[in-house]
């Protein structure tokens, strides 16, 4: 069959499918080709319980939904994929365009040869076989591998095949975008609305309310600062058309004002404490590289929120385990004996808020039993089907999530439960995901104007002189 038509027709790779079970429906009017030796690897994936393999179960799902009572002269003229809505929908909810391309699979072998250095033998080179076949088929029609894999988008461009990644997954185009949950005021803000701003005091609070084009520019639960030392900083709790409440931000940096011991060191970890130890805030994001104290800081809010104020019953602390190195293997013991060793940035940081280092046994065996009825070590891989209720949950690493996986996470939350994500988009250990793929950049965007939800970058790093050093020039 030759097209006199000229769309472009994408062939998949296995690794986008797996990636994203619904990115056959993605590419709207053009055409998607599935070879045959995709269909062989998405075979050999579709065990176990990662998400991997759950997102090849569905797409299989989508492939044998699509090619129900289709007769094979059909499948070779390409399956219409306006059925996309329906399938698409049922997996994530949403509503884009429908397509009026077709889905093609490789019903014949493919005419033919790789040049002699690149054996058919190997799935990768198979694939590579059978878009260069396809310009045959597909003769007025632009041939384009779409491909996580770097190496795989290499050896097509060298051999004359257009290839790019998966871009449909990517939250942002450009990470700068991400706002970073603060924002400076002019130095003429009070001059500028000394005729249209009201302050009063309010359930322990002072609040602002005033109006102007530069409230356009503002999130909910954003930090308001000035460029200068000791002055008042302000958090934006509600915004509607050119109006905007302000509340008047906690001072955590010194005195009797501190977080189970805890003083914040700088501007954002002042923010993070108030985000941490506000009610009203379900979820919490902290961005951050390593020393900046994310961990010590969350560490110290759900303790004082848990054990002093009795705010929440316990804390859940989980993180996602890709190893960094290679894998040690199997750990032995229950899920919290296996999840211990994941969990050393967590519990050097409570050893310190505890100030066990330096008790008797008798005082380290106490206040061990008491932290071990009240904070739990759950895995990632056991919290489907979980609902958490008044629980203070942390997930450690979260750069390293999906956002389904992380779309599951959160959605295990219940009354009174509060959700604390910590991560840094620049140490991601996940294999195909991306800055501005990664669950945890998802999360940031998708719930940047929501009342209940609050973030923030924390810039400076407060570890030692050594770290910061070292985090600047190695």
């Amino acid at each position: 069959m030759s097209l006199s038509m000229s769309p472009r027709v994408f062939v998949l790779d296995t690794n986008v499918l797996m990636h994203d079970p619904t990115s056959i429906f993605r590419f709207a009017e053009h055409h998607v080709f599935l070879p045959m030796v995709v269909l062989e690897e998405l075979d050999g994936g579709k065990k176990g319980l990662s998400e991997v393999a759950r997102n090849v179960r569905q797409v299989s799902r989508f492939l044998d939904e699509l090619m129900a009572g289709q007769s094979h002269e059909t499948i070779e003229a390409g399956i219409p994929l306006e059925q996309r809505d329906e399938l698409a929908n049922r997996a994530n909810g949403q509503n884009p365009p429908q397509p009026s391309g077709r889905l093609f699979f490789e019903t014949r072998p493919p005419e033919g040869q790789l040049p002699t250095m690149l054996p058919g033998s190997k799935a990768d080179n198979s694939i590579l076989l059978s878009a260069l076949a396809l310009r045959n088929v597909f003769s007025q029609a632009e041939i384009v591998l779409v491909s996580k894999d770097i190496n795989l988008r290499i050896k097509a461009s060298v051999i004359g095949i257009q290839a790019q990644d998966y871009f449909n997954d990517k939250v942002l185009e450009d990470l700068d975008l991400l706002h970073t949950g603060s924002a400076a005021l002019p130095e003429d803000f009070w001059a500028g609305h000394a005729d249209d701003m009201k302050s009063w005091q309010e359930g322990g609070e002072t609040l602002y309310q005033l109006e102007g084009d530069d409230v356009a520019d503002w999130h909910l639960n954003e930090l308001l600062y000035f460029d200068r030392d000791n002055d008042v900083e302000l958090i934006t709790r509600d915004i509607e058309n050119n109006e905007a409440l302000l509340a008047l931000a906690e001072n955590y940096r010194e005195g009797k004002r501190n977080v189970w011991g805890v003083h914040a060191r700088n501007r954002e970890q002042n923010f993070a404490l108030n985000l941490l130890m506000d009610p009203d805030i379900d979820v919490v994001t902290l961005l951050g590289a390593a020393g900046t104290g994310k961990t010590l800081l969350t560490l110290a809010a759900a303790l004082a929120q848990t054990l002093d104020e009795s705010r929440y019953r316990e804390i859940i602390m989980t993180r996602v385990t890709v190893p960094v190195g290679d894998d040690i293997g199997f750990l032995p013991g229950t899920e919290e004996e296996k999840m211990t060793p994941w969990m050393g940035a967590l519990m050097d940081n409570l050893e310190v808020l505890t100030g066990s280092s330096g008790a008797s046994d008798w005082e380290k065996a106490a206040t061990n039993e008491l932290l071990a009825n009240r904070i739990k070590i759950r895995s990632v891989n056991f919290m489907r089907g979980r609902t958490f209720l008044e629980r203070f949950v942390i997930l450690d690493e979260a750069q390293n999530l999906t956002p389904k996986q992380m779309k599951t996470l959160i959605t295990r939350a219940g009354p009174g439960t509060k959700f604390v994500c910590l991560g840094n988009l620049a140490q991601i250990d996940t294999p195909y995901l991306t800055e501005n793929s990664s669950g945890l950049t998802r999360v940031v965007d998708a719930f940047r104007n929501w009342r209940h939800a609050g973030h923030v970058t924390l810039a400076q790093g407060e570890r030692s002189r050594l770290a910061h050093f070292a985090s600047e020039h190695l």
